[in-house]
């Protein structure tokens, strides 16, 4: 299905909440894809379960130097440091937006709306994130719903989202649809 495509996982050098970094992860590379981790730094990133630290997991590219073009899709995990760090960083944010300008499809969870905000995009769009997320997204000119996961294509590319660990069943399923 992801056959011959490459995925942009786009995480902060800490926060990113681990299962919405290594669920997708596994989603994408058992429909054939290969999943690659981009970060603000090379090294390492550190995974965390809510509050506790988990895993590290092997930075491949940094945004100061990666480009949209490079990859078929973006997943953005979420986190509640991991977003609130990215839309501090103005590559970051010009790698997100890069994907909805070129109108490829991008997958967020849980708080990973927060960069989305950032970037601009959300304006018109119709998305679910952590329930504490829907007045900054109706602030920023998008419709929030409370649903396991929202696929808007009214915009430029296929926007998928989801609230909370708990969706990423339904968020793995929609994302690697969106991607194919």
């Amino acid at each position: 299905m992801l056959d011959g495509k490459t995925i942009a996982f786009l995480v902060a050098p800490e926060g990113v909440e681990q299962v919405e970094l290594t669920e997708p992860w596994k989603a994408v590379k058992q429909a054939g894809g290969t999943p690659k981790l981009v970060s603000t730094s090379s090294g390492q990133v550190q995974g965390f379960n809510h509050l506790d630290k988990a895993d590290t997991f092997a930075v491949d590219d940094t945004v100061d130097g990666a480009e949209a073009a490079s990859y078929d899709g973006l997943v953005l995990p979420g986190g509640v440091a991991n977003p609130d760090f990215l839309r501090t960083v103005p590559e970051a944010v010009r790698f997100v937006r890069a994907f909805f300008d070129a109108g490829k499809p991008v997958a967020a969870i849980c708080h990973a709306p927060w960069t989305l905000i950032e970037a601009d995009v959300v304006r018109g769009r119709t998305l679910t994130s952590w329930p504490s997320l829907q007045t900054d997204l109706r602030n920023a000119g998008a419709t929030w719903v409370d649903k396991e996961v929202m696929v808007c294509t009214q915009g430029p590319n296929t926007l998928v989202t989801s609230r909370k660990p708990d969706d990423l069943k339904a968020f793995c399923q929609a994302a690697t649809d969106a991607f194919s």
